[in-house]
């Protein structure tokens, strides 16, 4: 199995990313269940993909598998982290203590996998002062002096709507450039500045329009 590095220029498909985590999810799992190997096609109906399509996602990244024996799941899972990016440590400060907040502060697979949160602000003086997932919850207005003495990879939104824009420009101003958004808000930031958008209502819709398209489906004639 060879990992090699794509030609300069060449662009990923988003829909190829947007496969990516539920490789690493799905191979965890076997790795858990003590699976050895497994065959793109194996791999393919246990996701609902065609193996065409995971050979094809994988050869954007190297040379994977071999003909007749497939895929060694522990290789195959060590590579896709590292496709990833996961096996090295990131830095993140969280900001919104809230109901939301507080769930990804306590999420333990961050810490394991390498995602530290680092530092967590809120502007509630109810919560500020408090501990929560190991860092004391601080006020906002020391955001920016943090993120200056501990520079942070990924800065984590996780406040209601009206804060949203002014929390990234501080994170943005104090030197973060990959946005995880939690806030339902569109956020605006410069181009080298990259947003990843977590709306729970989009999910949510997304799942109503397909239980309501069913149910018409089945009472049709």
């Amino acid at each position: 199995m060879t990992l090699r590095g794509r030609k300069k220029g060449e662009t990923v498909p988003q829909g190829v990313v947007s496969r990516l985590p539920v490789y690493f999810r799905y191979l965890t799992e076997l790795e858990t269940a003590r699976v050895e190997r497994i065959s793109s096609a194996q791999l393919g109906e246990a996701l609902d993909f065609t193996a065409a399509q995971i050979r094809s996602d994988l050869s954007y990244f190297g040379s994977f598998g071999q003909q007749g024996y497939g895929y060694n799941v522990e290789e195959l899972l060590d590579q896709v982290k590292q496709i990833l990016g996961i096996k090295q440590r990131y830095a993140m400060v969280l900001v919104g203590a809230g109901n939301l907040g507080k769930a990804i502060g306590s999420y333990e697979w961050f810490r394991a996998e390498g995602f530290e949160i680092e530092a967590i602000f809120d502007i509630n003086p109810h919560l500020i002062g408090n501990y929560h997932g190991g860092c004391v919850i601080r006020p906002l207005e020391e955001l920016q002096t943090h993120l200056q003495e501990n520079p942070a990879d990924i800065g984590i939104i996780a406040t209601p709507k009206a804060a949203g824009q002014t929390v990234c420009d501080l994170l943005v101003a104090g030197g973060v450039d990959s946005i995880w958004n939690f806030c339902p808000t569109h956020l605006t930031v410069p181009d080298h500045v990259l947003v990843e958008d977590m709306h729970l209502t989009d999910s949510l819709l997304r799942l109503v329009f397909r239980l309501n398209e069913r149910r018409a489906g089945n009472g049709s004639d």
